[in-house]
């Protein structure tokens, strides 16, 4: 098989993914959606979802397009001044090409929450119509509700970066093959930007809805989740939609696009040593990034029909199955696609074995560390293992040995995190580095690519992924359905045992999010060294071969970028707590002055404390997404390029770690309060401890205690990575100056 023809996978497989979700799409909203009551409640959820997300969408697409005025101010004063031949469009300033790219990357990523939020707020009451006859019917509607996001958002972010790589190519004079990658890196920053400010938006609304709703109603007046007595619980189940939907979608479109952009920039390098030796194709080591990303598409789409099995078995192992459907496809893609790109003209290593194998053990090392973090992340956060177990034991003596446990627990996920990152990193630079590809500089351009490989080999799954996210918001989503519309006790036992399982899978997608982004970050790193190394050839300048933490501009910035990640986290948090407290004077004044609510003869003012969340929640994105932005661009302005390097370097293993520690150290608690209320912590003398005992309170609180860790701080650190990464490429020319 030719490798040209081998590209045309990228828009098959992009359109293919497009169709298979219209027509999931169709299969769920084809659905019963059970009776008037249950409707009532989803179409009140869906208002208020959309209403968040017109209103969310509206402020950040003005900071977009700020955003995009400055880059092009900032690149066409930069880079006109020093590099007489860019290439420009219609004779334009070079500034228009990365502005537009960032235009096009905000507006799909923006599209990618909306597609993710809209399908999620439909699928809810169609899945607990579902529980009314069936568990496995259940499941079935939920992963397909969650796998129309999951196929778009990655659909989009590949056909997107395509479309406009072959755009510039095609329509922009002068753009070559080897230019077109740094040109699109505006692309990646756009989505990168919207993801941010969507990401804290959407997790400040849910949780603080969320903990209000919780310590009021649980807490204070003893009354069931997702109780409709409780003013509070349709801004919960709202927050679901627009944060764990919209959200989580924005923030992997992000992820794929700006890493997917990464390895192209180092494929610049593979395809200069290609064109030098002469050998077949040299685009092709440009455009494996897109073509494993597509086959990748195409196994989840097989690996969708697989989620099946009986009424008595576990949710969890059901959604297993269909991961490692898509897993092993992923591995036949992988081996096709380096086998016929990766090819050197018949020219072998020292060592006798062709380059490609070892790129295709690369690319399964990404694909073994995806599996690695989906594992590790069920570890810490289901009710089977240790460390929840050991969370709700510790709620036996009060909240402040159950807050305790947690925070060990957080931290201690570090350590497993941080092992297994290593040794993927280790293991896939080493492999790239067997396979010789040395520039003219002598430098080993194939170690590096081979991090590029195990980046974008783990990514193959990431729409059966983020289906599983998916999942998660809609059973949540599900059960106060059930809940809110006093559903048969069936019903709701089968949307709580969906519910458990569909913390775990929000959980393990966090991890997965921080495995790549965290592979992403030193193939991001890299990328940055490439634009800077480019731009100083142009000028006639000393290359940046190293990055040394003993200049002080440089240690400084790393300084910063270590407490960029902490101070971020801290505003995020605070926003929760500040709207929560706003929540919770409502809910109390409603309980207290409609009294006839708690006999259920007054209906709660919903309506109220869903406007009171969106206010806060939107006014309270603002600063930390600000904080975010503006740093990097001040420290590469006064320090300097090297410096940025520094604060990236930092700030990933930082952003990396704490991410860790917020995501699981959240999901443990959150899963350690429905261990107890599942009937299966016990006392001495083996005596059921349930709901509303002390120990349940307990947990309570520690649950909310998590809530802003894993919903709000912790997903939005995977985004900050990356924002950093992709801020820097684009404004590099701004730093050298």
């Amino acid at each position: 098989m030719d490798a040209s023809l081998l590209e045309l996978i990228i828009p098959i497989a992009g359109l293919a993914a497009v169709v298979f979700a219209i027509y999931l799409a169709r299969d769920v909203l084809s659905r019963d959606k059970g009776p008037q009551a249950m409707q009532d409640v989803a179409d009140t959820i869906r208002e208020g979802a959309d209403a968040f997300i017109k209103r969310q969408y509206t402020t950040i697409a003005i900071f977009a397009i700020v955003g995009a005025l400055v880059i092009f101010g900032i690149i066409s004063f930069v880079e006109t001044e020093d590099v007489a031949d860019v290439p420009r469009l219609a004779g334009l300033p070079i500034g228009i090409l990365p502005a537009l790219a960032f235009i096009v990357g905000a507006a799909a990523s923006m599209a990618s929450g909306i597609i993710g939020m809209y399908i999620s707020v439909r699928s809810n009451v169609r899945t607990a119509a579902a529980a009314r006859r069936s568990l496995v019917e259940a499941v079935q509607v939920a992963m397909r509700g969650g796998a129309v996001s999951g196929f778009l958002v990655v659909a989009l972010s590949l056909l997107g970066v395509w479309g406009i790589f072959t755009a510039y190519q095609t329509f922009v004079a002068d753009v070559t093959v080897r230019e077109a990658p740094f040109l699109i890196v505006g692309f990646g920053f756009g989505a990168s930007f919207v993801a941010l400010f969507a990401q804290l938006g959407g997790g400040i609304y849910t949780k603080a809805a969320d903990v209000g709703s919780d310590l009021v109603g649980k807490v204070e007046a003893g009354i069931p989740e997702d109780d409709p007595r409780n003013a509070g619980v349709v801004a919960d189940l709202v927050g679901d939609n627009v944060g764990d939907c919209a959200g989580r979608g924005a923030d992997l479109f992000e992820s794929t696009a700006a890493e997917n952009i990464g390895a192209m920039i180092l494929g610049v390098g593979a395809f200069a040593i290609a064109e030098v030796a002469g050998w077949p194709t040299p685009q092709a080591w440009i455009f494996f990034p897109l073509v494993v990303r597509g086959f990748g598409l195409l196994a989840t789409i097989v690996a969708i029909f697989f989620v099946r099995g009986r009424e008595d078995e576990d949710p969890m192992n059901m959604l297993n199955r269909g991961y490692w459907v898509t897993t092993i496809l992923s591995v036949v893609g992988l081996l096709i696609t380096t086998n016929v790109m990766m090819n050197t003209g018949g020219v072998v290593p020292s060592n006798g074995i062709p380059a490609w194998i070892w790129f295709f053990g690369a690319g399964v090392v990404g694909l073994a560390t995806s599996v690695a973090f989906v594992y590790i992340t069920q570890y810490y956060t289901a009710g089977s293992w240790r460390p929840v177990k050991e969370i709700a034991e510790a709620s036996k003596t009060g909240p402040a040995t159950n807050i305790i446990s947690g925070t060990a627990v957080g931290f201690e996920t570090t350590f497993v995190t941080a092992i297994t990152i290593g040794i993927a990193l280790f293991a896939s630079h080493w492999l790239g580095s067997q396979a010789e590809l040395t520039n003219a500089a002598g430098h080993d351009v194939g170690g590096i690519f081979g991090t590029a490989v195990a980046t974008m080999g783990m990514l193959m799954t990431t729409a059966y992924i983020l289906a599983m996210d998916t999942f998660g918001p809609i059973t949540d989503n599900a059960g106060g359905v059930a809940e809110f519309s006093r559903s048969e006790a069936g019903a709701r036992e089968i949307t709580d045992r969906l519910d458990a399982v569909g913390n775990t899978t929000k959980a393990l997608t966090k991890g997965y999010a921080i495995a790549s982004a965290s592979l992403a970050a030193f193939l991001l790193f890299s990328a940055y060294i490439d634009k800077v190394n480019l731009i100083q050839t142009n000028r006639g300048e000393p290359l940046l071969e190293s990055v040394n933490l003993a200049n002080v501009e440089v240690f400084i910035a790393a300084l910063i970028g270590a407490m960029l990640v902490y101070f971020f986290s801290s505003l995020a948090i605070r926003a929760v707590g500040t709207t929560a407290q706003s929540i919770i004077v409502e809910v109390r004044r409603q309980f207290r002055e409609m009294p006839g609510i708690m006999d259920y003869t007054q209906r709660p003012d919903y309506a109220r404390v869903v406007d009171i969340t969106t206010r806060a929640a939107l006014r309270q994105m603002v600063l930390p997404g600000a904080v975010a932005v503006i740093t990097p661009i001040a420290v590469g302005l006064l320090l300097g390029h090297e410096a940025v390097a520094g604060l990236l370097m930092v700030g990933t293993i930082a952003g990396v770690l704490l991410a860790t520690v917020l995501n699981n150290g959240g999901g443990a608690w959150d899963n350690a309060k429905k261990y107890i209320e599942g009937g299966h912590l016990t006392d001495d003398a083996g005596n059921v401890i349930g709901k509303k005992t002390p120990a349940h309170a307990a947990a309570v609180v520690g649950d909310t205690v998590g809530d802003p860790f894993k919903d709000t701080a912790g997903p939005s650190l995977h985004v900050l990575v990356k924002l950093l990464a992709t801020i820097t490429l684009v404004l590099a020319p701004l730093f050298i100056r």
